[in-house]
């Protein structure tokens, strides 16, 4: 979502994305004029009249369970940020919980009493 106007989207989807991503990004783009969703959010400049980079990620309850602002100096990870949606599904599934860098496939920790003051002893980073 952006500022920017869906015609706007469509041609960055035509002329800038399609030639990075086959096919373009599988997925609408929401436009978001006068930036009414990015006040919300906190991201929207006002002085600008443009949204500053942020992602979130919010679960099927509604509730915000990660966000990243960056100013557009620097570049956002895709594979972070799969990674994250990856680990928030697991979570969610088994109720484990995903240390540091986790990748599907590798330890979990499941939280209680007994793991207090020992994380150390089940995991190393």
């Amino acid at each position: 979502m952006s500022a920017d106007s869906r015609f706007v989207h469509k041609i960055w989807q035509a002329e800038e994305l399609s030639k990075m991503i086959k096919g373009g990004v599988p997925f609408p783009m929401l436009s978001d004029p006068g930036g009414v969703i990015g006040k919300l959010y906190g991201v929207y400049d006002d002085a600008a009249g443009v949204d500053i980079r942020g992602r979130f990620l919010i679960d099927p309850d509604f509730t915000i369970r990660a966000m990243e602002v960056l100013t557009p100096e620097v570049g956002r990870s895709p594979d972070e940020l799969v990674r994250q949606i990856k680990a928030f599904q697991h979570v969610r599934e088994t109720g484990e919980v995903t240390p540091s860098g986790w990748m599907p496939g590798r330890k979990t920790l499941k939280p209680g009493p007994d793991l207090v003051g020992k994380v150390w002893e089940v995991w190393t980073p």
